[in-house]
Order: C-alpha cells, then structure tokens, then sequence
C-alpha cells in the first residue's frame, strides 16, 4: 500500500443485505497528507458510507471488500483495538450535527478528554491542557470545558467538535457536512476555520458535501460520486470549469446563481436507481439526455483525459459533453 496517502481506499465494495447490488461499487479514492479533496453528490450516493469506512463505521451486515489504508495500514483487517486507538489517534471525524454527536448531560471538558484519557493516550492534566489550546486554536474561550451542550450555540459546539477531532493529532480529518446545521454566516467561519487548521496541523482533509461552490472553494482535489461509484474526479478547478461527465455537468447547472434569469431552478429529472434494483450499463444513463444504447448496456471505465493530467471521467460520450452542461 502506498504510504504516501493518509487514505487509500482501493476497490471498496460495500453490500448490505437486503440489496439487488453494492452501496459503494469499487471506490478508489486518496487523500495525501495536507491535501483538501471534496466528496461531492445528491444523497443517498454513497458519500458518508466511503467516508465513514476510514474508520470502520459500517452497517450491521455489511459484505466488504477491497482496501481502505490510513497512514498505511489496512482499517478492514485491523484487530477492533487498533481500531479503536486509530480513531483516537490517526484518523477522526467531524459529524453533521453536533447536537446529535455530543452527549448533551456530560461537560464539554468530559467530550473532548475522554478519547485520550480513558485509552491513556495522555492524563488527564494534559488532556485539559491540549483542549484548552485546541479551544484557543478554534476560536473559543476555554469556560466552555464547564458547561454542558444545551448552554453554546450551534456553531460554537462545532468548533467544539472540530477541536475534538484534532485531540489525538490525527494525520486524517473527516468531515461529513459539517456546515448543513449552521446558518450561512457561522457556515463561512467553520469552512474558513477548517481551511486555516489544516493548513497549519498539515492533516490530510476529506470533506464530504453536496454544496459544490463550498468544495470548489475549498478543496484541491474532487471526487465526484453517483449510485455508489465514482464517476468523475480531477483537480477542483479544472473539473468544474469543464466537466467530463453529464452527472457532473447537471449539478453545477442546477446549483442557484444569483445572475441566473427568474424562473424555475434546474433540476435533474429523474431519482438515483434503487439499491433493490441490479444495475447494468450506466447508472446515470436512465436520467442522462446524452444517453445512447452503448450506455444502457456497457457501464464505462473511469478513463483519463490525455489533455487534462490527474483528470478520470466514465462517460461513453464525454469527449462530447464541451459546452454543452447546460444541455444535460
């Protein structure tokens, strides 16, 4: 495995019972150290589950295959202890809400110690003294180790979150729509405090949102990912400027501008295929108007563009999409 990534997922195949075919369809993705790559896609397209793989968070039942590396070792072969001292050590995660991921009847202090204290990573002086500097790091006065959840706002309790992920120093940094529970302005302090951190800890970030404007600001590198398999990715610029695939093409001409004419929002016709229902040729062929026969019956390889260094798209008709995402 390359060690040059702090995640390497290669192949992941994730299938649940129930389910006519897999949630996640052989995934590769790569996150290097200090490097920003968004996830990006509707819901349901299988981006929290990649994410949540890193540390081993999966479904009851789940059938797994391929690699996922952190810092180079394997997460899906590890021993449930070494799971559990990666989550407080290499890797840690930002959750959507953090209402609903920190125990509102313990103190803030008891949140962010516990996960070095308990496994005697630190003491727990030390402890204190790590999130008090970690506190400082995010913008929030140390009196809040005393109080409890319900007396902070929410985006001060994300900060608070985003100082407990880092406790451990972790090399990888999951974040799983970390702005959707806040309001537009705390939205743009946590994304620019998430840009300033990990610029200064160097941790590899993989930020996992359905708002493109936020992850082309944000990230180096995008995956874009639809009915479990990813199906375009490349450096953030280039890929929006000039998509290769029609899925890609069809969120940024249904993302809202400001400048575009009054009338109704785009909007891609059509819902993702059912996990109840197997899959053949392209899964976006169904909802796609550049969709031929060939598309309904071969699904396409993620291809590199000669032209474009470091970008894959898989698309039978992506040479022809130039110009035309407006048309998709």
């Amino acid at each position: 495995m390359n060690t040059t990534y702090t995640l390497d997922i290669r192949g992941l195949r994730i299938t649940l019972p129930g389910t006519a075919r897999p949630v996640l369809d052989g995934v590769d993705l790569t996150v290097a150290a200090g490097e920003t790559v968004a996830l990006v896609g509707e819901s349901g397209s299988g981006k929290t589950l990649t994410s949540r793989s890193a540390l081993r968070l999966l479904p009851p039942g789940a059938h797994v295959e391929g690699t996922v590396a952190v810092a180079g070792d394997d997460v899906l072969t590890m021993t449930d202890g070494r799971v559990r001292a990666l989550r407080t050590g290499k890797a840690a995660m930002i959750f959507q809400d953090p209402r609903a991921a920190i125990n509102p009847l313990r103190r803030i202090g008891d949140f962010l110690t516990e996960g070095v204290v308990l496994p005697k990573v630190m003491s727990r002086a030390d402890a204190t003294a790590r999130a008090t500097e970690l506190l400082h790091a995010v913008g929030v006065d140390d009196s809040v180790l005393v109080k409890y959840p319900g007396q902070v706002s929410g985006g001060m309790l994300q900060r608070v979150m985003i100082a407990g992920a880092l406790m451990g120093d972790p090399s990888l940094l999951l974040a799983d729509e970390p702005t959707t529970a806040l309001d537009v302005t705390t939205q743009a302090e946590v994304v620019a405090l998430l840009a300033r951190l990990q610029q200064r800890f160097g941790t590899g970030l993989l930020f996992v949102t359905h708002d493109l404007d936020l992850a082309a600001t944000l990230s180096d590198r995008v995956y874009v990912m639809y009915a479990g398999r990813i199906v375009e990715s490349g450096p953030a610029h280039g890929l929006f400027a000039r998509p290769r695939h029609p899925y890609t093409a069809a969120l940024l001409a249904s993302t809202p501008r400001l400048d575009a004419p009054a009338g109704r929002l785009a909007a891609i016709d059509g819902r993702p295929p059912d996990l109840r229902t197997p899959l053949t040729g392209c899964p976006f062929a169904p909802r796609c108007r550049l969709a031929t026969e060939a598309c309904d019956r071969e699904e396409p390889d993620l291809r590199s563009d000669p032209d474009r260094p470091g970008h894959r798209a898989a698309c039978h008709h992506s040479d022809h999409l130039e110009g035309s995402a407006a048309d998709v």
